[in-house]
């Protein structure tokens, strides 16, 4: 792209009001709410920006990256208190800094985590669903942990993929698989007692951490065994009803890790 400077900025965003990341005629967006921030404190000045990747409807961030090029240079402590005051208020800037023309946030080797916070049983206090999802079954959590150990390594994610074409690489590594107690996103209103799924890897396919999730919820509560987790994760073994989407709300791109 042909722009005298282009920066990494990183910010943060609450996307349970959004239609996701990417600009959709006539709804409101976090690409849409980033551009219109940028364009009204540049104005006049061409520009662009480029996210690191998609998110899902409602699906938040914790850590999201986007590239801006611009024709002019940008003072990085005057970008982010403009930015800042600018934004709308579930929208925040963390940091900008300068990279090489030739980087680029889409293809550049990166280790993404995500996070999937949840509760079961007695319903949450409304206020909480932006931040967690509640499951009404009770659930064998110990269970659970056993099973997203199994989605560690590299594996056929057929069935973990919402309408894979013939060109889509199934086959991904998952470096890190673990359902843990939540600890870091607390509030009064919150559940007594929450958990996180957290997962790592360097690419992801469409739906497929809410599919993991919504895989460990049906073991949680006994429709299948350990070895249907094993089974599932097998060359050529489709199994048409593993469409347990979890909901998108309780889902966070917690962090990007770019190579050096």
């Amino acid at each position: 792209m042909n722009y005298k400077h282009t920066y990494l900025v990183t910010i943060q965003y609450l996307g349970f009001r959004f239609h996701g990341w990417q600009k959709q005629p006539n709804l409101k967006t976090g690409h849409l709410f980033l551009d219109k921030t940028l364009k009204f404190i540049y104005k006049d000045i061409r520009l662009k920006s480029l996210g690191v990747g998609r998110t899902d409807a409602r699906v938040s961030a914790n850590y999201f990256a986007f590239q801006l090029f611009i024709d002019v240079e940008v003072d990085f402590n005057q970008f982010m208190t403009d930015f800042n005051h600018n934004a709308p208020s579930d929208m925040r800037a963390l940091k900008i800094e300068n990279i090489d023309k030739k980087f680029n946030v889409i293809n550049h080797p990166k280790v993404k985590e995500y996070r999937y916070y949840f509760s079961f049983g007695e319903k949450n206090h409304p206020f909480a669903a932006p931040f967690l999802n509640r499951f009404r079954e009770q659930l064998d959590i110990e269970l659970m942990k056993k099973g997203a150990e199994l989605f560690v390594g590299f594996h056929d994610f057929t069935n973990y993929c919402t309408k894979p074409s013939a060109e889509t690489k199934v086959n991904r590594e998952i470096v890190f698989c673990s359902i843990e107690k939540n600890t870091e996103i607390t509030a009064s209103f919150f559940p007594k007692e929450s958990f996180v799924l957290i997962v790592k890897g360097s690419g992801f396919l469409r739906n497929q951490i809410r599919l993991i999730m919504g895989a460990l919820h049906d073991l949680g509560k006994g429709e299948f065994d350990l070895e249907f987790i094993k089974q599932s994760l097998e060359p050529n073994n489709t199994i048409d009803f593993l469409k347990n989407i979890a909901p998108a709300s309780g889902l966070h791109l917690h962090n990007i890790e770019f190579e050096k």
